[in-house]
């Protein structure tokens, strides 16, 4: 019971849980953009990096069930902590332009809540092929395939990069508060943990969102 209150009840240790459950999930995404970096090396390799994820079997439910579980956690986290805010604060600063923080901070609630009707999208569209009727006509296996069409939908590659641009968002002010809230923000170390977020964010943003765009331009095909 004393553990639950330190990490749900404190304001401090909920910072700190949701600090590792974001850490957690930027580690998956980093991976997981660079198996997809492999479409561009060709069919043959893509199916092969698909392939071998799905001869995981078991194992792959349990990392997709364990990230989905970081996930919803974080999701908690942040709608709890936004709550308490704006209960300690209920009337607005009265020029809430001029208050030091950046963009991205300021609506990190709302990028998340892009990012969580995203993953539900993305999990529908490519897992469990719900939203995509073109993908029952593909051969077995051929996950290179099934990526093109997906993203020969102009409005699909267009929500999946405006969802690309606010996980870069999120994970910008994300990645760099997450030394803060563990205590690791201090001394030398700040100049490089406040650029970090953004050299993240870059990186995601643009490999993720190149994906989609080279299909629609003919370059994966």
């Amino acid at each position: 019971m004393k553990l639950y209150d330190r990490l749900f009840t404190s304001p401090v240790g909920a910072k700190m849980l949701m600090a590792v459950t974001g850490l957690m999930l930027t580690g998956f995404v980093l991976a997981h953009l660079a198996g997809n970096m492999l479409v561009f090396a060709g069919a043959e390799k893509f199916n092969a990096y698909a392939a071998g994820l799905h001869a995981l079997g078991g194992l792959l439910w349990v990392a997709r069930i364990g990230l989905l579980g970081a996930f919803a956690l974080h999701v908690f986290l942040a709608v709890k902590l936004t709550s308490e805010n704006k209960a300690a604060r209920p009337v607005k600063y009265a020029h809430e332009a001029t208050i030091q923080a950046s963009f991205a901070s300021r609506h990190m609630f709302h990028t998340g809540l892009l990012m969580a009707a995203f993953v539900a999208f993305h999990l529908a569209h490519y897992t469990f092929k719900l939203t995509d009727p073109s993908f029952g006509d593909l051969p077995a296996g051929d996950v290179y395939a099934m990526v093109v069409a997906g993203f020969s939908s102009p409005v699909v590659s267009a929500f999946y990069v405006l969802a690309m641009l606010a996980l870069s968002l999120h994970l910008c002010h994300g990645v760099s508060s997450v030394f803060q809230s563990l205590g690791l923000y201090h001394g030398n170390l700040n100049p490089i943990t406040d650029k970090l977020g953004p050299i993240v964010a870059t990186i995601v943003f643009i490999g993720f969102s190149s994906i989609p765009l080279a299909v629609l331009a003919g370059i994966v095909k």
